[in-house]
């Protein structure tokens, strides 16, 4: 009986820590999350690359423009998962992009599936999206920056900054980011 009474408590228990892995999850923006399920902030990536700058790979997945013109971490290495087509959808309200061809053979060309990699965009979306794409191609230790280099928009009619991203973010968060371009951080194809 004793048991019985032990596998029913270790069940209950498991269901209890999937059900608040889900939860969880759960408040990480649906275009945020991805299938391997592991995530990091732009503070908490700056602070683990700080410990170990060998082990982990920063990626940044932004357009080149972006990239060069907004900004980046130092040490992150470009390589978009999309590129500014210059042209623009008047249906959705936003330049067009298209999808880099050779994003994947450039990351299995630069990345082992074992690397630990973060990979930013601007907000995170993007990066769930290379994330999926890079779990999907084998690789295990794939973290999306939750908030990218830019961060989240501020979200109050009574402030100036509206809309803006201001909200956190490697840019906001006080780790550093430069625009001084090093070629071998760049995507040169």
């Amino acid at each position: 009986m004793k048991r019985k009474s032990f596998v029913l408590v270790l069940v209950s228990l498991m269901v209890f820590c999937f059900t608040l892995a889900a939860l969880a999850d759960s408040n990480i923006p649906k275009k945020k999350q991805t299938t391997l399920g592991l995530y990091v902030t732009a503070k908490e990536a700056f602070a683990n690359w700080h410990v170990h700058p060998e082990k982990i790979h920063i990626v940044d997945v932004r357009t080149p423009e972006e990239y060069i013109f907004v900004g980046h971490a130092p040490m992150t290495v470009n390589i978009p998962i999309e590129f500014l087509k210059h042209a623009w959808d008047a249906e959705k309200k936003k330049p067009v992009m298209e999808k880099n061809p050779n994003f994947m053979n450039e990351m299995k060309r630069k990345y082992s599936t074992a690397d630990t990699l973060y990979i930013m965009c601007r907000s995170g979306g993007r990066s769930a999206v290379a994330t999926n794409m890079l779990a999907e191609a084998g690789f295990k230790n794939v973290y999306n920056m939750l908030d990218g280099f830019e961060g989240d928009m501020v979200k109050d009619d009574n402030s100036y900054f509206n809309g803006k991203r201001y909200v956190n973010g490697w840019r906001n968060s006080g780790a550093p980011w430069t625009y001084k371009l090093n070629p071998e951080h760049m995507y040169l194809p």
